[in-house]
């Protein structure tokens, strides 16, 4: 009986101090969550700052970017316009616009013109003019010359093609460099004369380059622009604007439809009066030859089988 008093007396002590554990432990529990996580009454919980923008800012607090000044690229336009004036007189006006350009710092490039009458008169002059003064040499030319007819501008920004040929340029460039010191490396004759036509190869695209270059640089530096100039009584041609496209297309296919058929026909016309005058001499020549022909005998009948 006092084994059992014992045992049962044990097992009521150890269930009391689980449970008086189990109580305590989550007290400490509630209490650390409290304390981990305090509540904010009337205001909001602050956020707490991303991992990859304090990864961003280097843990400095200051953001990378931060004294990074971005420079503005020029850019590389090149300026083509035309203009068709009317004037009195041409070749006057023609004097005139060129004493325009010069003082503006331009050049005449190329000038055609006509020897026709004072009202049927024309002239086409080609001016490179600096891009600063274009605006201001293109309307005193339409204004000073005479009555303007039509005028049309063009822009190509070649900024980027300006750009990646001089990247390609200074590429080549220390291409080159590396073969010439290679060549003096070359022990063989076999790995002399490889080097000496990769040397070759590189320069003939490094001329090719440079002139690109030069081209480029030419074009930019000066505006292109072109004056013609009519008579009172001359016809003014206008700019056609040819269509694109499946139009495009089949207007291309009628001209050359068009052509064709008058080639054909310039042809026959040609040969014409050729076949008028031969034909009847090849007709007496084939009579003739036909008819001294000597004329053979037909062959015997054969004589009918005799009938038993």
């Amino acid at each position: 009986m006092r084994t059992i008093r014992y045992g049962t007396a044990l097992a009521l002590a150890l269930g009391v101090a689980l449970l008086s554990g189990c109580g305590g432990g989550g007290a400490v529990t509630t209490q650390s969550q409290s304390d981990a996580a305090p509540m904010y009454r009337g205001e909001a919980a602050p956020t707490p700052a991303p991992a990859d923008q304090k990864a961003a800012e280097g843990g400095t607090g200051k953001s990378l970017t931060a004294g990074v000044t971005v420079t503005q690229q020029d850019r590389q336009v090149i300026y083509v316009g035309g203009l068709t004036v009317r004037a009195k007189d041409v070749p006057t006006a023609a004097d005139r616009a060129k004493q325009i350009v010069t003082a503006a710092g331009g050049y005449l490039s190329k000038e055609d013109s006509s020897a026709a009458s004072d009202a049927q008169a024309n002239a086409t002059l080609e001016f490179k003019v600096p891009p600063a003064r274009y605006p201001d040499v293109l309307a005193s030319l339409g204004r000073d010359l005479g009555k303007r007819v039509s005028v049309n501008q063009g822009t190509q920004d070649v900024t980027m093609q300006v750009a990646d040929v001089d990247s390609r340029l200074k590429s080549a460039q220390r291409t080159l460099d590396s073969l010439r010191t290679l060549l003096t490396k070359a022990k063989t004759i076999g790995q002399v004369l490889e080097v000496e036509r990769e040397i070759s190869t590189r320069e003939a695209d490094l001329e090719s380059l440079q002139a690109q270059q030069k081209e480029l640089a030419r074009q930019v530096s000066m505006a292109t622009l072109t004056l013609q100039l009519i008579g009172p009584a001359a016809v003014a041609h206008e700019p056609s604007h040819e269509p694109s496209g499946f139009l495009g297309g089949l207007k291309t296919g009628w001209n050359a439809l068009v052509s064709f058929v008058k080639i054909v026909l310039t042809v026959l016309g040609v040969l014409l009066p050729w076949l008028i005058v031969a034909l009847p001499v090849v007709l007496v020549v084939v009579f003739l030859v036909r008819r001294g022909r000597p004329r053979t005998p037909p062959p015997p009948a054969e004589a009918p089988e005799p009938t038993t």
